[in-house]
């Protein structure tokens, strides 16, 4: 869906015409599932950019609310919710602006304590009653569910890169993934914790944002850190603190083996994403390999 600053202003004017005279401007990395704005100098907006990705708003409305003072770094705080009109017809919100940057390489001071600090934050999360939460399924795109549901994509995938990569290794790594069900008590998960979504302050994780694919289930899908982002010293750190069995690691494994396999795959060649995307199946494997 095309959402432009012009858009958004008349949304704002005549729903929020309190804030009327407030600047709107894009925020630099906007997301894909939703568009981001800043509203002045404290507030965001928050906009589903197709309608698969309209549940999370209601969600989030009434769950972060809940969730923010049992946490110890900042989540977005809603501050109002956005009815849907002819022109822009899905519901959206207003949140908190919360300070930082997007994490890289370049801006965390140590990588140990990053993946500490991540470590312990989801922690926090899973310990808290999940007793009344969504379960995992199409409304978060199944994280915390069985990761069964993209076998076919996955092993097509597999084929297509035989010449490319081992084909044995890959399937060894996707079958032990599928091998085995999380048996425990659902837990709470953030389901898209990915480097566009952690924020940093001074070379620490300041910020959480984005729990648009939240729900409860199997946790494992929040591991994919451990791949994505960091090195083989601070994914051991973070899968200690972490605190899960082996079949949770496999399960873990597979999200990540997964998302590296679209994103290199469904990509331009060459592209960041697409690179991106081989350089983490190269580190899985490169893992795995070291069991």
């Amino acid at each position: 869906m095309e959402i432009t600053v012009e858009r958004v202003r008349r949304l704002i004017n005549s729903q929020f015409p309190e804030w009327m005279n407030l600047e709107i401007k894009p925020v630099e990395k906007s997301g894909h599932d939703n568009r981001t704005y800043r509203l002045g100098s404290e507030m965001t907006i928050r906009l589903p950019s197709h309608e698969r990705y309209a549940s999370a708003v209601e969600k989030e409305l009434m769950w972060l609310p809940i969730f923010k003072p049992l946490l110890s770094l900042p989540i977005p705080v809603p501050v109002a919710k956005g009815e849907p009109t002819d022109e822009y017809p899905l519901p959206w919100s207003i949140n908190r602006w919360i300070d930082g940057d997007t994490v890289t390489h370049d801006n965390v001071r140590d990588l140990n304590q990053f993946a500490e600090d991540l470590a312990r934050f989801l922690k926090e999360l899973e310990a808290i009653d999940a007793s009344r939460g969504i379960p995992a399924g199409v409304q978060n795109f199944h994280r915390g569910g069985s990761l069964a549901v993209y076998d076919d994509d996955t092993r097509t995938i597999i084929e297509k890169l035989s010449g490319q990569y081992d084909h044995k290794t890959l399937t060894e790594i996707w079958e032990l993934a599928l091998a085995t069900r999380y048996q425990s008590a659902p837990l709470w998960l953030h389901g898209d914790v990915a480097v566009g979504n952690l924020l940093v302050r001074d070379g620490r994780l300041c910020g959480v944002i984005d729990f648009g694919t939240m729900g409860v289930g199997d946790p494992s899908s929040d591991l994919v850190m451990a791949w994505n982002f960091f090195d083989d010293a601070s994914r051991e750190t973070f899968l200690k603190i972490m605190n899960f069995d082996e079949d949770t690691i496999h399960r873990a494994r597979g999200w990540a083996l997964w998302k590296a396999l679209i994103t290199y795959e469904w990509n331009e060649k060459g592209s960041e994403a697409s690179n991106w995307g081989k350089h983490v199946v190269d580190t899985i494997v490169r893992d795995y390999k070291q069991l």
